[in-house]
């Protein structure tokens, strides 16, 4: 690959949007300038691991050359129409997914878009007076207001009242919490198969199964918020194959198009129509490019068998970091399903985030103590080792300053 394409140095570009890009998020002071496969480059042209890439959503990696030329060949043709129209490439992605998963796709650009569209749909579908959704501590639903409100952490809910009515939060892996909260007024609920910001925590084997008990003995509709654990993440098509658990509607983003920005729904056939016409919509979502990036998506996963690489790369991870474990006290909890990640440790994991960086790897700190790791589903065992070497050298060097 050719040296870096960067026509500014990462000091310009800072300078720039400091000038101009409103400060709303916190950034490393590195300007990112191309990438390929699981290592991206900043404009001085270091080289990074990037075991976090594009926050999961580039689940293939950086710029995967069947996506890439996905892309490329629909630009020419088609960027954006209206969905007042058909295009070929939606009805191929809505087949690709609802065949390997269920249902009838509605597609929108992002995680909060899909979760907004599942809310609708649970509202419109079920009796009049029903509208109250129940979900859970540490869950992360997304930015719009009503997915702010669905997300039961308070620091997310700060200075942004009065918020949505309509939600109640109960515990992680605590069915009679859910119990307790269930009224005539409740339509649904909302839960991640695995919490993904919250700190990568997996339901215990008797949970999701007992939340669709408890949705059928009260009419509920049950969502899964697949945001993060769609697309092979965790080593099946979509998180809810893991347990075997069907729910009625699950939310799909992040790494649905490899790395281009999509988002969307599955809903059961007989759910589906309740979001009828005039009721929900998406001016950019369904759109062509999108669309080809999807369905190139799911035909590399299959062309080269990246479930099986997820399981077998899982079982690296989990080695390598088992034996860590035994060695460092200040690792609490491992939390390992498919290639979802996380590393409790018993001090604050915003630290590691830097040193790792300033040896060439990125991870991800959530949730005050978990380093985070949501690594491309085509990781090489070698980068698996390269990147488990930085993180045991950062958490030995934490380790002996606590």
């Amino acid at each position: 690959m050719a040296n870096s394409v960067a026509t500014r140095s990462s000091e310009e570009t800072i300078a720039e949007f400091e000038k101009y890009v409103i400060p709303n998020y916190g950034r490393f002071p590195i300007s990112l300038v191309r990438g390929e496969g699981s290592y991206v480059w900043d404009a001085e042209d270091n080289r990074y691991l990037d075991l976090f890439p594009g926050w999961g959503c580039n689940i293939l990696g950086h710029c995967p050359p069947p996506v890439v030329q996905a892309i490329q060949e629909q630009a020419a043709n088609l960027i954006h129409i209206p969905n007042t129209w058909y295009t070929e490439p939606q009805g191929k992605f809505a087949a690709a997914l609802a065949t390997r998963g269920f249902g009838q796709a509605f597609f929108c650009n992002s995680g909060a878009e899909a979760v907004e569209a599942a809310v609708k749909l649970a509202r419109l579908h079920t009796a009049e007076g029903r509208y109250r959704i129940i979900t859970f501590e540490d869950g992360f639903h997304g930015r719009t207001l009503a997915a702010t409100t669905a997300t039961a952490q308070p620091k997310y809910h700060e200075g942004l009242g009065p918020l949505m009515a309509g939600f109640r939060y109960a515990k992680f892996n605590d069915l009679d919490s859910v119990r307790e909260l269930i009224d005539d007024e409740t339509c649904a609920l909302m839960v991640e198969p695995v919490q993904g910001e919250g700190g990568v925590n997996i339901p215990n084997d008797e949970f999701l199964a007992g939340l669709r008990e408890l949705a059928d003995e009260h009419g509920l509709l049950l969502i899964f918020d697949e945001v993060q654990t769609c697309m092979g993440r965790t080593g099946t098509w979509f998180g809810y194959q893991q347990w075997n658990v069907q729910p009625d509607i699950i939310t799909l983003a992040k790494g649905v198009a490899g790395g281009v920005a999509c988002g969307g729904i599955l809903a059961k056939h007989e759910i589906a129509p309740s979001l009828r016409p005039g009721m929900h919509a998406s001016t950019f979502g369904g759109n062509p490019l999108a669309m080809a990036a999807g369905l190139a998506t799911v035909n590399m996963i299959e062309d080269q068998n990246l479930l099986a690489n997820v399981e077998e790369m899982s079982s690296r991870f989990r080695d390598r970091l088992q034996q860590l474990q035994q060695e460092l006290s200040i690792i609490g909890e491992l939390r390992i399903r498919g290639l979802m990640i996380g590393i409790d440790l018993t001090i604050p994991s915003g630290p590691a985030v830097g040193k790792c960086m300033q040896r060439g790897v990125l991870v991800n700190a959530t949730h005050d103590t978990v380093v985070r790791i949501l690594p491309a589903l085509n990781v090489t065992a070698e980068e698996v080792d390269q990147g488990c070497d930085v993180i045991a050298e950062v958490l030995q060097e934490m380790a002996a300053e606590n």
